[in-house]
């Protein structure tokens, strides 16, 4: 496990990140992590004394991560931008995605989708299954469920079958 402390930054103007509260960790510590990656993985350990697992590290493009900190979290932590946080920390390489039932089973259907969401980063996969379980209705549900399915044969992530999908309403209701 990795020990550092370090300041709770927030993002003022940074494209879909603006708002975004998080923490720096630098290329050196990324690397002792989790051995020659560039790309997101998932980390367990404490914040202070708050135990976290399966958070991702999200890479900034310079061998940087950063380690977002949502509102929960934060609520938890007492802690907002500013302040100096304590994080020990380590590669979380239990962390398995739990893809709903109903879903699972489309998926088993069309081994194309199967295969494009798969192939998704854990983070687009999670996008997906928190849109699906956040319906509030069955019809709702399957409706969603449809259009990732429809997005894993396109080969499109969750932002695009999202903007698609807008595309779509603003043209059906002109």
């Amino acid at each position: 496990m990795i020990t550092f402390t370090t300041l709770i930054h927030r993002f003022e103007k940074m494209g879909e990140k603006t708002g975004w509260t998080y923490v720096d960790v630098l290329s050196d510590i990324a690397e002792q992590l989790k051995l020659g990656t560039k790309k997101s993985f998932r980390i367990k350990g404490l914040l202070d004394k708050v135990p976290i697992q399966g958070i991702a590290l999200l890479p900034m493009g310079d061998g940087n991560f950063i380690l977002p900190l949502k509102a929960s979290l934060r609520k938890k932590l007492g802690k907002g931008a500013g302040a100096i946080l304590q994080l020990s920390l380590e590669e979380d390489k239990d962390f398995k995605i739990s893809v709903p039932e109903d879903l699972s089973s489309c998926l088993q259907d069309d081994t194309l989708a199967q295969q494009n969401f798969n192939d998704l980063p854990v983070s687009q996969q999670h996008y997906f299954i928190n849109w699906i379980n956040n319906a509030k209705t069955s019809t709702t549900r399957i409706k969603r469920i449809a259009l990732s399915l429809d997005a894993m044969q396109k080969k499109i992530d969750y932002g695009q079958m999202i903007r698609n999908q807008k595309i779509t309403n603003s043209k059906l209701n002109s």
